[in-house]
């Protein structure tokens, strides 16, 4: 199938090419459209505080949002003071629609330090949550600060003032042009050193933004049939930049090696689309199934990612498999020209002969201690990796300067409590009283006081609320929401609250994630089995993917988590990580990660097809895919050579010599291949082959290459016959356009007449 495919894209690769550009520049237009119909939300339906959020916002237009703090600081005595009570008045002036709290609205000290120095108001943004909000902390401070007396200092802080102010003021992240383009420029320097002409590094930045855009398209239109959430943009860009810049290596760079071994462009394309190809449908799959299976979450916003995130694989399979072979199939033997990098940095040769195999014939000299090393490693950062805090940050964690820190310190220094920068509030319905709620929340343990302001009502409902001891992110606010649940039971209200609503979306995030751990295994095992016709291979690869996923969350806790080295991304280190960039890593990793096993086995299993030995099958497949993963993840990987050092494969291939190393090639020679007296030759035997005159009137078999040693491999033991030569080196032109000295190609074709056991009949035409 991939072959005819091949040929077709030939056949009509300009209207390929055209058909793609036009879909591009529709998928431009289709990005800037997608953009107004993003989901901002993060719902989690069906759990007790997130139902009452919405319950909240219904009745009284808030209760989403975490608050804003302002925090006051006298020399006097705050409660005393009017001009801290006009300041409150005018702070929350600036926010139409906004509740506010304070010991002036309540009459209740928990608003003020134990040495009345401090006070401070909890203002309720209005409205439903998004990305692009703003905190209105900077008009808030603005607005108390006029007409206060000197000696008191003021300063807004709150979880949306300090997550801007560690974003330096920005309510929202970078764009995701600016993502785009900062790995774009990372794919560019990589792909300058992988190939070292113009067009091959050009040719998958094109095709990467062929997909990314075309994915926009198929989003739009998904939008119009459910909500998919704005970080599906960035997943998109990213996730779609990589997944086809890996593709368009694995095929670009067999396609060279095609080119190299003397084939013509639409041959070394058949090749190419045959071998790289199947590797690119059977990757491309196991990616889908990683994030497909983030459907089975019952968080929304999850689902959506899943579902947007299924269609960037599938249209990077897509582009490789036809915009990708029709820009090869114009270029040819071009794809080596225009030279950007010092000719010695090139790749020449066979990949076996260089430091990638050289590095694989080290590693199967020593497997076990290659493995070894390999699983320490591993091990080693595995074991970080349980240590992962995924979650909401604890607010004194957050970096960054300004009057949102200040503020936070502020309340440190007087001793209140970091709770009331995320309270745990309670909506009370049917008529109960908010006074007798309050007065059963202040008895919990962890809680630090609670009040219901007066103005706080809405026919039946009102709200009150409450302060924990600690953090909303801290791993002690479980217990205490677990006892104010039990506390608040059977008296008709229902605790809410940014802190509480963010605990739902946890257990709801991980609660099912054991039922995706196995979903995805089970559906890669099925696909590794039919791809390498080998379960334990395909065993295999599903545990050193599980093991090299807790390795990468041991760089994500030693990174991001602890901090060592996050300055380099201008990431400050907050103790956590958000709650779910785990799940979203293990959907993308595994498939990604199992992306580049493919390649190698994939390989490998070519290798062993042809050669009949696991060794050799080892040391071809790493050599060849070692500059391709490593240039794709800058992850090296000792340890998959090692563990599958005696796999008990079936060959199909012939067992061959030539200068001593076994060694596959695939020449072309216009010159048939007669075989002699073959008729009674047994599987394997050697027999001579005449090929004198034909170098006698061919150029390209002349006595200046002729071969020291012209022997043949017969064998028809049911499946094929192959014929192998070794040459005496001769300088021959390269499709770098550059004479070197290498083995002058014959050929090597492999022929079949049938699947019979009987000696070969007489009649079998040998010729290429």
């Amino acid at each position: 199938m991939l072959t005819r495919l091949a040929r077709l894209t030939v056949r009509h690769r300009w209207a390929v090419i055209g058909v793609w550009l036009v879909l591009t520049v529709f998928g431009a237009y289709a990005a800037q459209k997608v953009s107004t119909r993003w989901a901002q939300s993060f719902s989690v339906p069906g759990k007790p505080a997130y139902d009452a959020s919405q319950r909240t916002l219904k009745a009284f237009g808030v209760g989403v949002r975490p608050p804003d703090v302002i925090v006051f600081h006298t020399a006097g005595d705050a409660t005393k003071s009017k001009a801290i009570a006009d300041a409150m008045q005018r702070a929350a002036a600036t926010m139409p629609g906004a509740r506010a709290s304070s010991y002036f609205s309540t009459g209740s000290l928990i608003y003020v330090s134990q040495d009345r120095h401090t006070a401070f108001e909890e203002i309720y943004p209005p409205g439903p949550a998004a990305f692009s909000k703003g905190s209105g902390a900077r008009q808030m401070r603005v607005a108390a600060m006029t007409g206060l007396p000197a000696g008191v200092t003021v300063n807004v802080t709150g979880h949306d003032p300090l997550e801007e102010a560690s974003k330096h003021g920005s309510s929202s992240g970078p764009s995701v042009l600016l993502e785009t383009a900062i790995g774009g420029l990372g794919a560019l320097v990589i792909l300058l050193f992988v190939f070292g002409t113009l067009p091959a590094v050009l040719i998958p930045l094109a095709v990467a933004a062929a997909a990314i855009l075309n994915t926009f398209t198929l989003v739009w239109a998904l939008t119009y049939v459910t909500s998919v959430s704005i970080v599906v943009q960035f997943l998109i860009a990213l996730v779609g930049l990589g997944v086809t810049i890996d593709y368009a290596l694995l095929m670009i760079l067999r396609f060279r090696d095609e080119l190299r071994e003397g084939n013509d462009g639409e041959s070394a394309l058949d090749h190419t689309m045959t071998h790289a190809g199947r590797s690119v449908i059977i990757s491309g799959s196991t990616v889908m199934v990683g994030l497909l299976s983030m459907t089975v979450l019952p968080v929304p916003f999850i689902r959506s990612m899943g579902i947007g995130g299924m269609l960037i694989p599938a249209v990077a399979v897509l582009a490789s498999l036809t915009l990708l072979p029709a820009v090869l199939a114009v270029l040819g033997e071009r794809i080596n020209r225009l030279r950007v990098v010092p000719r010695r940095m090139l790749d020449r040769g066979q990949p076996e002969h260089g430091a990638w195999g050289r590095w694989a014939r080290l590693v199967l000299r020593r497997p076990r201690a290659a493995a070894a090393a390999g699983l320490v490693i591993v091990a080693v950062l595995a074991g970080l990796g349980t240590q992962l805090n995924a979650g909401e940050p604890q607010l004194s964690n957050l970096p960054g300067g300004g009057t949102a820190i200040a503020g936070s310190q502020m309340l440190s220094d007087a001793h209140i409590s970091p709770g009331v920068m995320k309270p745990l509030d309670a909506l009370v319905e049917h008529g109960e009283r908010a006074e007798s709620v309050a007065a059963r929340l202040r008895t919990v343990p962890g809680i630090v006081g609670a009040a219901a302001p007066a103005t706080w009502h809405r026919g039946p409902d009102s709200l009150v609320e409450s302060f924990a001891a600690v953090d909303g992110g801290a791993p002690g606010i479980q217990v205490i929401i677990d006892r104010t649940h039990a506390t608040l039971r059977g008296t008709g209200a229902t605790l809410t609250g940014v802190a509480a609503v963010d605990r739902d979306f946890l257990h709801a995030l991980f609660g099912s994630f054991p039922l995706v751990l196995a979903l995805v295994v089970t559906l890669t095992l099925v696909l590794l089995t039919r791809a390498f016709r080998s379960l334990v291979l395909a065993i295999k690869a599903a545990v050193l993917n599980l093991i090299s996923l807790g390795a990468a969350f041991g760089v994500v806790v030693f990174i991001f988590q602890e901090g060592h080295g996050s300055s380099l991304w201008n990431i400050a280190a907050t103790q956590s990580v958000a709650v779910w960039i785990p799940v979203l890593i293990f959907a993308f990793l595994y498939g990604l990660s199992m992306d580049y096993e493919v390649f190698m086995l994939t390989r490998m299993r070519e290798a062993y097809d042809q050669t009949g030995s696991t060794d050799k099958a080892i040391e071809l497949g790493l050599a060849r895919t070692g500059k391709l993963v490593t240039s794709g993840a800058i992850d090296p990987d000792v340890r998959l050579p090692a563990s599958v050092h005696k796999p008990r494969l079936r060959s199909q291939g012939a067992r061959y010599r030539t200068g001593g190393r076994d060694h596959p090639r695939r020449h072309h020679h216009p010159c048939p291949a007669r075989t002699g007296s073959h008729a009674n030759a047994r599987p394997g035997q050697l027999v001579d082959a005449q090929l004198d005159a034909c170098r006698a009137t061919h150029p390209r078999a002349r006595p200046d290459s002729q071969p020291r040693q012209t022997r043949r491999i017969a064998r028809h033991d049911g499946a094929t016959i192959q014929a192998w030569s070794r040459f005496r080196p001769t300088l021959l032109p390269t499709t770098l356009g550059s004479p070197r000295s290498r083995p002058a190609p014959m050929m090597t074709r492999a022929w079949s007449c049938g699947r019979s056991s009987r000696p070969m009949p007489p009649n079998c035409d040998a010729s290429i």
